[in-house]
């Protein structure tokens, strides 16, 4: 018998039992569960985690943030129904759930649940050798982010340069500082790109280092890029990806990767241009 416990916080010990169970399913399955911000989600409020308990066994989590969420069943206890439990714990508000890797499974439960495709999200990839040499445009500077000067005019601009995005347009201080304390954090790697006559923010080009995990390298990421629709050069874009790539290849990495919307035709086609191709795919599915 599932038991579902509903909570707007967990305990460290629940957390840490979260993160077991969602490398369980990394193993078995071959994608990790949970995104970054799900289990940055771990260690606050705001949202609804869903606890589903086989007796004293974590046997699945979800949780629920405004509309959408992610779910997750342990290996061991899947085809029991606890996936279906979770679902109805979360209630019909929840709309759309995240399903990393695009696999028959989740789209057969999906559909059993009446849930449908409706968003893709691609995860990129590219050598880091033989980069493409892309000048900055005239009247552009690029210097580090500085924490604690620089949040609010940062904020500022991915508001607007994500305003389209569900997620990342809707990023607060908090958002902000949650990342500065993860030890994936370095100003270093976190590019501006602003006009030198008045140090205004134009763009920015936020890196991150994965680290090595078992067989496989380090790897880089172009973990957010952005261009004030205010402000913009043209080129800018291009130029911002080509100087963050540089500094993760300065760094002895071999490879990068980004996340980006299939439907996003503009971001798609600089990133192809750039010589990224797709490496895997998440689906988001819908009420």
């Amino acid at each position: 018998m599932t038991d579902v416990r509903s909570q707007d916080r967990l305990s460290p010990a629940e957390a840490a039992d979260v993160l077991s169970l969602a490398a369980a399913a990394d193993e078995a399955d071959g994608v990790y569960p949970i995104s970054e911000d799900g289990v940055l989600g771990l260690k606050g409020t705001g949202r609804t985690h869903l606890l589903a308990y086989d007796g004293d066994s974590l046997a699945g989590y979800a949780y629920v943030d405004g509309d959408s969420g992610e779910l997750v069943v342990h290996p061991k206890h899947r085809l029991r129904g606890v996936g279906t439990a979770l679902l109805t714990a979360a209630g019909p508000a929840a709309r759309q759930f995240w399903a990393h890797g695009d696999e028959e499974a989740a789209r057969a439960f999906a559909g059993k649940a009446g849930f449908t495709r409706s968003r893709v999200l691609w995860q990129m990839r590219r050598p880091l050798a033989d980069l493409p040499d892309v000048p900055l445009p005239d009247g552009v500077k690029v210097r580090t982010f500085v924490p604690g000067a620089d949040d609010e005019a940062w904020l500022g601009v991915n508001s607007r340069a994500f305003s389209h995005h569900p997620e990342q347009g809707r990023w607060t201080a908090d958002d902000l500082r949650l990342r500065f304390a993860e030890p994936w954090f370095d100003p270093a790697g976190f590019l501006l790109a602003v006009d030198p006559a008045d140090d205004r923010l134009l763009g920015f080009h936020w890196t991150k280092v994965h680290p090595p995990e078992g067989d496989e390298p380090a790897i880089g990421e172009i973990y957010v890029l952005g261009v004030d629709p205010g402000g913009h050069r043209r080129g800018l874009g291009a130029a911002l990806s080509i100087a963050g790539l540089r500094h993760l290849a300065g760094l002895g990495l071999s490879d990068a990767l980004l996340y980006v919307d299939e439907s996003n035709e503009a971001a798609v086609a600089l990133y192809r241009r750039l010589g990224f191709d797709i490496y895997s795919t998440d689906v988001m599915y819908s009420r």
